[in-house]
């Protein structure tokens, strides 16, 4: 029986996790995405503890009445995470894109939050 494409984004996002981990100086931004929803949070993997959180489920970006998994839904999102993480004083961040294809809406959510203010 043939893997799953979930059992192949694990596979990868595991591979990626070996080389990208978050410092002091640079958190880490996850990205999670389903079919309806995208997730966003930046992480301290010191303490392994979650600073700040976003995604599609939030009420600034729910009121925007549209289909919650498309990439503008994306962009709105990654610029309320990096509203949020500068008000924490987060700046530098390190990219985790989750075992997901840098393309659609993690690129969307990545280039909103540059946009925003985080260096990546």
């Amino acid at each position: 029986m043939g893997k799953s494409r979930e059992d192949n984004r694990k596979r990868r996002h595991v591979r990626i996790r070996k080389k990208v981990a978050g410092t002091q100086e640079r958190m880490r931004l996850s990205v999670y995405r389903s079919l309806n929803h995208i997730y966003a949070q930046i992480i301290d993997d010191s303490k392994g503890s979650t600073l700040v959180s976003a995604s599609s489920l939030d009420s600034p970006v729910k009121e925007m009445q549209q289909h919650k998994g498309n990439m503008l839904t994306a962009k709105e999102v990654g610029g309320l995470l990096a509203k949020r993480a500068q008000e924490k004083g987060i700046k530098k961040i390190v990219f985790d894109r989750g075992g997901y294809l840098y393309h659609g809406r993690v690129k969307a959510l990545a280039d909103a939050a540059r946009e925003a203010g985080l260096e990546f």
